[in-house]
């Protein structure tokens, strides 16, 4: 893997002059590696040739702590009434341009992500060298949710979600995520990374999971209180700063690359 760091923010009235840190992934056994030292995917760029992760505030399962909750069997006790089921796909034998399962996703997106999706990101994602599984939810053989993983030795990566929002009141989503860890657990995995912590909204991830551990940039820390703390403090966050140096990185990227 190659580690490399680009000028963020600027802050001269503190002296606060801040480098974000950046890798490229160059071979697949240094998967496990990446997400230990608290990188995650980026996928929104679509000139990028080389697979690049950024360094961020990462939440992960380790399943060593990990056991059901109450929040956990609620939301299995509440979902129950339409029977779910999931199977498990290597992407080798997915059809990822089936034509069905690309409007699922692209629709999902359209509604959920900030950012939007559209089919060409949405294809990028999904050519990734790094994908190796698909979960497929279901009832009665009708799709009701995907769940774009990478599973590499002892880890998984919850990557992308996608679910049928007309099931959204029996916390669906929710659901999927709890299937997912427990047949990590199922399966003698060590560790499922589940994305960014960051802002209020992801508060219900450290609500509903145990055995949770956030990357606080220098080392994976237990501490939940500290995190909840940190997540109501992100509403400072100036998204327009992030943008525009977000954009320079990319500028750069090119360069290093």
């Amino acid at each position: 893997m190659k580690i490399f760091k680009s000028e963020s923010f600027v802050d001269y009235s503190t002296y606060t002059f801040n480098y974000a840190t950046y890798c490229i992934k160059e071979n697949q056994f240094e998967i496990p590696e990446i997400y230990n030292k608290g990188f995650l995917p980026y996928s929104n760029n679509l000139d990028l040739k080389y697979e690049t992760y950024y360094l961020a505030r990462s939440l992960r399962v380790d399943i060593a702590n990990f056991k059901e909750s109450s929040e956990n069997r609620r939301v299995a006790k509440k979902i129950a009434e339409i029977e779910p089921v999931f199977k498990v796909t290597p992407i080798d034998k997915f059809d990822i341009l089936n034509k069905e399962f690309q409007e699922f996703c692209l629709d999902y997106g359209k509604k959920r992500f900030s950012e939007g999706l559209n089919s060409e990101r949405l294809n990028y994602i999904l050519k990734a060298k790094s994908i190796s599984h698909i979960f497929e939810f279901e009832i009665q053989n009708k799709k009701i949710g995907y769940v774009i993983t990478i599973i590499e030795k002892d880890t998984l990566h919850y990557w992308f979600s996608f679910f049928d929002m007309n099931y959204q009141n029996l916390s669906l989503g929710k659901f999927m995520m709890f299937s997912v860890i427990n047949w990590a657990a199922q399966n003698n995995l060590n560790r499922v990374y589940l994305g960014t912590c960051y802002g209020e909204k992801s508060l219900y991830k450290v609500r509903d999971f145990k055995g949770l551990a956030f990357f606080d940039g220098n080392q994976w820390n237990a501490d939940m209180k500290l995190l909840k703390a940190k997540c109501k403090a992100d509403s400072n966050f100036i998204a327009d700063d992030f943008k525009q140096d977000t954009d320079l990185f990319l500028e750069k990227l090119k360069n290093f690359i």
